[in-house]
């Protein structure tokens, strides 16, 4: 069962001060990494790929491309991590990438329209994904859920509540004020309660 707050709960400094000690890890391994340190280049990839996974599953509408959206992030950002200089957080920089990564996959797929030999490929995609997981069915009812929010909306809810940047991270990120990026989430999470409330 999938449960939304509407309220902040008091382990949110906990988490908010454990992300900000996660980051800056992640940060160092980064800038030890462009120093050519293979083992800061692995905890570096190996803290972030689930992140980016995920951020790039919200972000495309095709689940059948994700890890090759994730690999593609990976290789961008460690063909340029020289020019990584730690102004922002490693995670930030990083799902700035992505969000290039998602962007000039569409350009692309909207340049050459891929073509399924598959008679009906919506079911053969559904069976192509895992059933019988723990959590399986809530996940795919956040992202139904998910799907019903406007893209900005759905966009600012995924970075800051699903992947865990703070709203000054997000703001960066999208390049839109972080006010905005706070009323985006406050709107979706709104949202969010009232299509859970109708279902119930």
């Amino acid at each position: 069962m999938i449960t939304l707050t509407t309220s902040a709960s008091p382990s949110v400094d906990t988490a908010a001060a454990a992300a900000a000690s996660s980051d800056e890890s992640i940060t160092a391994w980064a800038l030890a990494a462009r120093g050519g340190d293979a083992e800061a280049v692995e905890r570096f990839v190996g803290a972030l790929h689930r992140d980016v996974q995920r951020f790039v599953a919200h972000l495309c509408a095709d689940p059948q491309v994700v890890d090759d959206l994730a690999q593609d992030t990976f290789l961008r950002a460690l063909g340029s991590l020289h020019r990584f200089e730690g102004r922002c957080s490693a995670r930030t920089w990083l799902l700035s990438i992505a969000r290039r990564a998602v962007i000039d996959s569409f350009r692309y797929a909207a340049a050459r329209p891929r073509v399924s030999d598959v008679a009906d490929w919506r079911v053969a995609v559904e069976r192509a994904q895992p059933r019988g997981l723990p959590g399986f069915d809530d996940g795919i009812a956040l992202a139904d859920l998910l799907e019903a929010l406007p893209g900005e909306r759905r966009e600012a809810f995924v970075l800051t509540q699903v992947v865990g940047l703070s709203y000054e991270d997000a703001a960066g990120l999208t390049g839109c004020p972080i006010g905005t990026v706070r009323s985006r989430v406050a709107r979706a999470r709104a949202t969010l309660v009232d299509l859970v409330m109708a279902a119930a």
